[in-house]
């Protein structure tokens, strides 16, 4: 049987793979919709089937909704982070826009201590590491010159903006969660996102013609809303409660290699095979974070299942 640590690293492989299409998707579907208004329609039908799934499983008990404000912060996180995240890709590249998602691991693991006091240990510190220049060297797809040539464009630093919402998310969830379980608790924050977003941003979900969108706007819409938020929300929240901040945030590693096998299925083409050496390292960091560390810690998880 799986112990709560690897179940929540099984459920951070999968969040990896399914974010990697919003990106990919995203930057298609970006310059034809409001990032606000793309959004709001994202957070509306991932929360009604999270709540779906919620009401038939767990139930929706009254006591779930005691201290709504924590809803409202971590909302207030996730809409800054999807906002920012469409916006960056209206100027950035599906692939380039990963690089910067991959800085979320070392913020997180700040964020981490900071919030719950995690350490990162020497060789969780190792792990990012490899990590980080795994994900450089597919981002940049084995090619030093492009990497040597790296600038930060607009598109970028709006995203990196959003990162930083990201980052602080991962401790957060443990922090203000009082027990309910993940598909509860991911209902109360993608409410509690909406409800900000429509009271933020309402003229530009008003002012979207949504019977003139094209076709991919709609695929983006309905991937994002049911893979990318309904499925990868409750996996991020199932992890966050198993899984020290800085592992979790971790798994962005991957999400790079998954984009360049995305954009690959698009048609936009494959990599060169030196960019395999990238894939590795990653496969390395990974295995570095799945070892158990000390019976201290797995006593810690335990307890958190």
């Amino acid at each position: 049987m799986l112990s709560p640590a690897a179940r929540g690293h099984l459920a951070m492989l999968a969040f990896s793979a399914l974010v990697a299409g919003s990106f990919s998707l995203g930057a298609l579907a970006a310059p034809h919709i409001s990032p606000a208004a793309l959004t709001v329609a994202r957070f509306a039908l991932a929360g009604a089937l999270v709540g779906a799934a919620a009401a038939l499983t767990t139930g929706l008990p009254r006591s779930a909704w005691a201290a709504p404000w924590r809803y409202l912060v971590l909302g207030g996180l996730l809409a800054a982070y999807f906002v920012l995240m469409f916006e960056g890709l209206r100027t950035a590249a599906a692939v380039p826009a990963a690089a910067v998602f991959t800085l979320t691991p070392v913020m997180a693991a700040g964020f981490g201590w900071l919030v719950l006091r995690q350490r990162t240990t020497l060789r969780m510190a190792l792990a990012l590491l490899v990590g980080a220049l795994g994900a450089l060297w597919v981002i940049f797809r084995a090619d030093l010159g492009l990497l040597m040539a790296f600038h930060i464009g607009r598109g970028e630093a709006i995203y990196f903006v959003g990162c930083i919402a990201h980052a602080i998310y991962a401790p957060m969830v443990p922090r203000l969660n009082r027990g309910e379980p993940a598909v509860v608790f991911t209902t109360g924050v993608m409410a509690a996102g909406f409800v900000l977003l429509v009271l933020w941003e309402w003229r530009d979900v008003a002012e979207t013609d949504w019977a003139a969108l094209p076709g991919i706007v709609w695929v983006c819409l309905v991937y994002v809303a049911v893979a990318a938020s309904a499925m990868t929300f409750v996996l991020l929240q199932y992890a966050a409660l198993r899984l020290p901040a800085a592992k979790v945030m971790a798994y962005t590693y991957l999400v790079p290699s998954w984009v360049i096998l995305w954009e690959i299925a698009l048609g936009h083409g494959a990599p060169p095979p030196a960019v395999l050496g990238g894939v590795v390292l990653t496969a390395l960091a990974l295995a570095l974070l799945l070892k158990d560390e000390t019976r201290s810690q797995s006593a810690r998880e335990r307890k958190t299942a």
